[in-house]
């Protein structure tokens, strides 16, 4: 089960999807247990911005029908913070660690990724490009000329495998994905959530909700992101057309919750697979899903 990828070995193809397990929150709750049977070959941070931020307002999640609405709004402690006071505790992992950045300019982007360049104890980085540009409003990974220059400014900064996040909201993520190659990403990663906007439950008294008429938005940020088993065909369909247009390595990642979902993004075409929202629900879903697609 032992795979190599952009230079790292890891024990198996399983890793997770950036924000959905905190590995710090995890050892206090679980212990040297985390530490003996950590669930994901490599773990891949949540994403780290220049400056703090405290993410959105509540209520921030939302119960869909076969999956999960996040407006959580990447509330971390930012750049200087991960460095002096999560990155030691991460660094005790038994896994490469992978850290996520993101900013809304390519001056932005390569600050963060010089800093992660600096410290040893970072294997690689992960761009998230979901974030919309400072003076275009547009999602930098949206559009395949930007996200080239983009990835270009930072290839410079980093010897360090660069993975791109693609967001799966754009015209052509295979387009996009061709793009982030060009530019010089070791791997991409995809996909991650997909738009969705949940609406206030009403109750009319019978104990049955029910949405009033004018009735605004249930998140506290308004939109958030869907993911889960819904999301699953949406991933496996991406995946395959992103694999069939690139030749570098394809983290795949969109619903899996079995063995059998994993074997189905790696025959898509994907190098790796990510666990998510599966983990919300079972902190320990990285190493069965790993068992099961071992067998």
């Amino acid at each position: 089960m032992s795979v190599e990828f952009c230079g790292l070995e890891l024990a198996h193809p399983v890793i997770n999807g950036s924000g959905t397990f905190d590995a710090i929150a995890a050892r206090e709750a679980f212990g040297a247990t985390l530490e003996d049977e950590f669930p994901f070959a490599a773990y891949v941070s949540k994403t780290i911005t220049l400056e703090s931020r405290q993410g959105n307002p509540p209520p921030r999640l939302w119960e869909a029908a076969g999956g999960l609405v996040n407006s959580i709004g990447l509330p971390n402690k930012g750049l200087a913070g991960y460095i002096a006071e999560d990155l030691p505790e991460l660094t005790r992992l038994t896994v490469p660690l992978i850290t996520n950045v993101m900013g809304s300019t390519s001056t932005e982007i390569a600050r963060l990724v010089e800093a992660c360049d600096a410290r040893n104890e970072i294997a690689a980085v992960e761009l998230n490009v979901s974030c919309p540009n400072v003076k275009t409003g547009l999602d930098i990974g949206s559009d395949p000329v930007q996200l080239e220059e983009v990835v270009k400014t930072v290839r410079s900064r980093t010897i360090k495998p660069l993975i791109v996040k693609l967001t799966p909201n754009a015209a052509d993520v295979a387009a996009c994905a061709q793009a982030a190659q060009a530019g010089g990403a070791d791997a991409v990663s995809l996909i991650n959530t997909l738009r969705a906007m949940p609406l206030t439950p009403r109750s009319y008294g019978d104990g049955r909700p029910r949405r009033l008429a004018g009735s605004g938005p249930w998140l506290g940020g308004g939109t958030g992101g869907l993911s889960g088993p819904a999301v699953r065909a949406v991933a496996l369909a991406q995946v395959a057309a992103v694999a069939e247009r690139v030749t570098i390595p394809v983290v795949g990642m969109g619903g899996v919750q079995r063995g059998e979902h994993a074997r189905d993004l790696i025959d898509a075409g994907a190098t790796l697979v990510a666990v998510g929202t599966e983990s919300f629900r079972d902190p320990a879903a990285g190493a069965r899903i790993a068992r099961e697609l071992a067998e």
